[in-house]
Formats: C-alpha cells, sequence, structure tokens
C-alpha cells in the first residue's frame, strides 16, 4: 500500500498550480472578503477530492504532466465543497472548522453566506475557464446533489425516521456525489467519454460512502484531532449507522427504551451519551467497520479494466486510507 503522505507529495506540484489558481480566483477589491478568504484558505486540509481529480487526470492521460483543464476542473471542485462546508458551519451552528474558528464564529451567518456564495461563483469561473461543457454539467449536478441531500437529511432529523438504506442514500448525495465528481471532471478534462469513466466512477462513489461512514464513527470517540465535539451529529439530531444498526436490533431488552429517548426532540448531555454506549454494546461500531469492509471488497474489481497503473495503485490505496485514518 503507497502510505497518503507519498501519494500527496507525489502530485504536490500539481496541487500548487491548484491552490494558485483558487488564490487568485478568490482575490477581490472588498478589504473584508479579501480577509475572510485569506482566513478560510490559510488551513487547506488534505485536498483529498482535488487529488483525486488529478489522480484520475492522470491516469487517463498516460503522462505525469496534465493540462490545465484538469487543474482548472480540480480547483472548481474545490472551491464548490469549499462553499459547501461554509454554508454547512452556518446550518450547523458549527464554531470550528479544520481545527480553527470557523467563518461564522469570528465574523457572523451573513458573512459567512455570502462568502460561500463568493466560493460557488469562484467554482463556476474555473469549471467555465476549461471550456468544456461536461465539466460544467457535473458541477451543476454536483450542486444540486449536495443541496439535496443535506436537505434531505434535515428533514428526517426532525421526523426522526431513517433506516440503513434511507442513511445510504443520504451520503451518496451529500459525500459520494463529490468523490465521484472529481473523477469526472479529472477524466472529461482529459478527454475520456463516459464508458471509461464509468467503473471509476462507482468506486469511488463506494470510496465516498466509507469516507462518510468513518467521519460519523469519530462521533462515538472523544478524539481531539477530529475537530469535533463527541455526539456532535446526535446533537444535531442526525442519526448514523452505528445507532441506526443497534436501533434495529429488536432482539435486545432495553431495544424500545433507546428507541424511545433517540426521537426525543432535545438530546441532552446525558441521552447522547446514553446512545453511544447503546450503539458500541449492541455492536453498531463493528457493523460499520463490516459495512466499510465489504464496500471495499465489492469495489475493488472495479479497477481491472485500467490496468496495474501507478494512478490504479493510489486509488486502492487512498480507500486503505480512508477506512484506517484516526482523523
Amino acid at each position: 500500500m503507497v502510505s497518503f503522505k507519498k501519494i500527496q507529495d507525489s502530485v504536490s506540484s500539481d496541487l500548487e498550480r491548484l491552490n494558485r489558481i483558487i488564490s487568485d480566483t478568490l482575490k477581490s477589491r472588498s478589504l473584508l472578503m479579501q480577509q475572510v478568504v485569506d482566513n478560510f484558505l490559510a488551513s487547506k486540509g488534505k485536498q483529498l477530492r482535488p487529488i483525486l481529480v488529478i489522480l484520475s487526470g492522470r491516469m487517463f492521460s498516460g503522462d505525469s504532466a496534465i493540462s490545465d483543464n484538469v487543474i482548472y476542473a480540480g480547483a472548481a471542485i474545490e472551491l464548490l465543497h469549499n462553499a459547501s462546508l461554509i454554508h454547512d458551519d452556518v446550518i450547523d451552528e458549527s464554531q470550528q472548522r479544520r481545527g480553527r474558528p470557523s467563518i461564522n464564529r469570528i465574523w457572523d451567518n451573513h458573512i459567512a453566506v455570502l462568502v460561500g456564495d463568493f466560493f460557488v461563483s469562484g467554482a463556476l469561473y474555473c469549471a467555465e475557464k476549461t471550456q468544456c461543457f461536461n465539466i460544467i454539467s457535473v458541477m451543476a449536478h454536483l450542486g444540486r446533489e449536495l443541496s439535496l441531500g443535506e436537505i434531505e437529511q434535515i428533514d428526517n432529523a426532525r421526523n426522526h425516521s431513517i433506516d440503513e438504506e434511507t442513511y445510504l442514500g443520504i451520503i451518496k448525495r451529500k459525500t459520494a456525489s463529490l468523490f465521484s465528481s472529481c473523477v469526472q471532471v479529472g477524466g472529461y478534462a482529459s478527454g475520456v467519454d463516459d464508458n471509461r469513466l464509468a467503473n471509476l466512477k462507482r468506486y469511488v462513489e463506494m470510496l465516498g460512502v466509507c469516507f462518510q461512514i468513518k467521519d460519523d464513527i469519530f462521533d462515538y470517540f472523544d478524539n481531539p484531532d477530529v475537530g469535533k465535539p463527541t455526539g456532535n451529529d446526535l446533537r444535531e439530531g442526525k442519526m448514523t449507522l452505528p445507532l441506526i444498526y443497534a436501533l434495529s436490533r429488536t432482539d435486545l431488552p432495553e431495544h424500545n427504551r433507546m428507541l424511545e429517548l433517540s426521537h426525543k426532540t432535545m438530546l441532552e448531555t446525558d441521552d447522547i451519551a446514553t446512545l453511544i454506549n447503546f450503539a458500541k454494546e449492541a455492536g453498531g461500531i463493528d457493523y460499520a467497520y463490516r459495512t466499510m469492509e465489504r464496500i471495499r471488497n465489492e469495489a475493488q474489481g472495479l479497477l481491472a479494466e485500467y490496468g496495474n497503473c501507478e494512478a490504479v495503485e493510489q486509488f486502492k490505496s487512498i480507500f486503505d486510507y480512508i477506512i484506517e485514518r484516526n482523523k
């Protein structure tokens, strides 16, 4: 397995190009806008999504020197992703992003929403620079899926109505759609058609599902590196796979009591701790890991048609990294 750090190093020059484009795209004569943008860009995270764009571009270009269109496509994806994070922080009233105070905490919700919109406009600008209709179409569809996934999650949280199938459908829209869009735009920017992209798109969609499941597992443990408090999802009314599985176990004597507790309109700190312990003791965490392993095993065969090139090995290693990461 190739370490994620080595993968990052292998695309570092392309990421530098991409980050320059993002910085240039977001330049503004507004001093306030520039201040907020600079503050946000000071912490870039792992940039997994633009890395997927670059790897897709490399896989199909057959050359380590990828085109400017791939870089602009990656910048478009990263800008739209960051816009969704900024808006999510407003919706969730989050106080931190990547270990730093969020925009809505430092300034306010009004500024955060406008800055998020500014990032969206930057994403559209970068997509337009590729002059590729397919890339623009992907971005339009992606924006729709991200919005629908978020509102579906809010609706289910309010109605306390969610099962495993619904949960997986939500994270396919909220998270996996972003991942699959990465390899689509990287492929389109390299001149590849939908037939060649189909299996890679499906592979990365499954990777994205596992990414979200692992993110949700973090919510059941106290880990300051993750950057959000334990039980934050439950505090926001969101039920995730470990608890969904635990609540499906009608054979457990405490099932009815836990189901009733999970449907409370406002969960207290003790309620959250009780539900987290229940999910763990009922095997919810183990089930979530088994689910990720099953999905990874199903996904591996999808890459066979692409041979044994370096990018294929890197895609496989990223899947392993997603499941094994600790933050």
